[in-house]
């Protein structure tokens, strides 16, 4: 298959390595012509995904029509916040007959558009039944070395579900198939929320009981805005749900807990980006979600904490006594 990778951060040259080790014939596209040199010379991509070869059969291209042009697939793994902006020179592309796979984590901030949906939008001739979303705990430092994984393909299609289950499907990386995209989609964007939350508490210096509340109650708040989004319950409890909450909430190597950790020790929030080379899609997350609870009428406690420590200069202690004194309550 004839495959496009939209950005060239640590994930989509992960997903880029292991389409090509299936025979795939790979494009990898980076907006910057300097990275794009340095990735041709080198074969390497050093600023995210450090030691890794990229092998000469990787096409590394900074023209995004020249990259797409007759492709089969399309792998959109550009930063939510960005992937309108990037995607717009294809907007005429006719894709009725691609397959269109979103990777990225988070939910449009002024559209309040999930990325399906914002790809449906840009893609005026994109099939709702070609699109998909490949989601789940996959930290690309772990799956660019073969570290066993397992994530979750979702379409409305469940035949375009299985082929880019069939696409990804390795030795090492698991995929599993559902047709809950909104449900899949949500849950990989809004953990990255309550991961933020539980990097605040570790700061802060609470312990391991405070970070399982934190996660369990998450989990409750992000059913309660899929739900009444129209997703299904039972996918928060699979891969995109509870399994990404639990990798993004405790691994070493997720960019939400380490920003949450920082502003949980009282740094500004604008330091702790400025220093950062990868992008946490929590943060920009944490407003449309803020946004989203509010317009669908849902209970978030914690999202809301959590957007009044990063954006409103809520002291994180302040914040923790307020969740831990609210009403007595059932358990729900």
């Amino acid at each position: 298959m004839k495959v496009t990778v939209l950005g060239a951060g640590s994930w989509g040259t992960t997903l880029a390595l292991l389409l090509a080790s299936n025979a795939h014939d790979v494009a990898l596209w980076t907006y910057s012509d300097d990275q794009a040199n340095l990735i041709r010379e080198r074969r390497e991509n050093p600023a995210f995904l450090p030691g890794i070869r990229i092998p000469d059969s990787i096409r590394i291209e900074t023209d995004i029509e020249r990259a797409a042009h007759l492709t089969s697939m399309v792998v959109c793994a550009v930063p939510a916040q960005f992937v309108r902006s990037a995607i717009m020179p294809l907007s005429n592309f006719d894709f009725s007959q691609t397959l269109v796979v979103n990777v990225a984590k988070g939910i449009e901030n002024r559209s309040l558009m999930t990325m399906s949906e914002v790809l449906l939008d840009v893609f005026k001739k994109l099939r709702n039944s070609g699109l998909v979303t490949l989601s789940g705990p996959s930290h690309a430092e772990e799956v660019s070395r073969s570290i066993p994984t397992a994530v979750v393909s979702a379409s409305v299609n469940l035949d375009s579900a299985r082929k880019v289950q069939s696409a990804f499907m390795t030795t090492f990386l698991r995929v599993y198939a559902n047709d809950d995209i909104r449900g899949v989609e949500l849950g990989g964007s809004l953990k990255n929320v309550i991961a933020v939350g539980a990097g605040i508490s570790d700061g802060a210096g609470f312990g391991d009981n405070t970070k399982a509340a934190i996660m369990t109650r998450g989990i409750v708040e992000i059913i309660r805005l899929g739900v009444a989004m129209g997703a299904q319950p039972k996918t928060f409890w699979g891969l995109s749900g509870i399994g990404d909450l639990i990798v993004t909430c405790m691994s070493k190597h997720s960019r939400n807990r380490f920003v949450g950790e920082q502003v949980g020790k009282r740094r500004k929030l604008e330091d702790v980006l400025k220093d950062m080379v990868m992008v946490a899609e929590g943060v920009a997350t944490t407003r449309s979600a803020f946004d989203l609870a509010k317009k669908n009428a849902v209970d978030m406690p914690i999202t809301e904490e959590v957007h009044q420590v990063l954006f409103e200069g809520k002291d994180p202690q302040e914040a923790t006594n307020d969740l831990m004194a609210r009403g007595a309550k059932g358990e729900e």
